[in-house]
C-alpha cells in the first residue's frame, strides 16, 4: 500500500510548477519528480526523498535532524539518497537550496 503526505506533495508540485528541468511521475507508486529519464527527488511516506551527491548527505545526516538515510520499503539504504522528514509542508521552502542542488546534480549526469 503506498501511503505519503498529499499536502507535501502539492506544496511540491507548486514549488516545481514551473521548473523547466523537471517533469512529475511515479516511483514506486510515490510522487516524483524527474530531469530527464533521472529520478531526482520524491514524496515518500512523511517525507521527501532527495538524490544528492555523498558528500551533502554526510553533512546533512551529521547536522540535520529532519535528515535520515532514504530507505524505502525498509530495504537497505539508497546511494546518494536522503530523507527530509518535516511535519509542515511549507518548511520544505527552506530546503529550495537543496532541491536546486539535486536538480543540477541529476542534469549534470544526464546526456539527454
Amino acid at each position: 500500500m503506498v501511503i505519503y503526505n498529499n499536502e507535501h506533495k502539492l506544496f511540491l508540485e507548486k514549488m516545481f510548477m514551473e521548473h523547466p528541468d523537471l517533469k512529475a511521475g511515479k516511483m514506486f507508486g510515490f510522487p516524483a519528480w524527474y530531469v530527464g529519464k533521472k529520478l531526482c527527488m520524491c514524496v515518500y511516506e512523511n517525507g521527501v526523498g532527495i538524490k544528492l551527491p555523498e558528500k551533502i548527505i554526510l553533512e546533512l545526516l551529521e547536522k540535520d535532524p529532519n535528515a535520515i538515510p532514504f530507505q524505502p520499503y525498509g530495504k537497505a539504504k539508497m546511494r546518494q539518497w536522503i530523507q527530509i522528514n518535516l511535519e509542515r509542508s511549507e518548511d520544505y521552502l527552506k530546503y529550495r537550496e537543496l532541491f536546486d542542488e539535486s536538480i543540477r546534480f541529476i542534469f549534470s549526469g544526464t546526456k539527454e
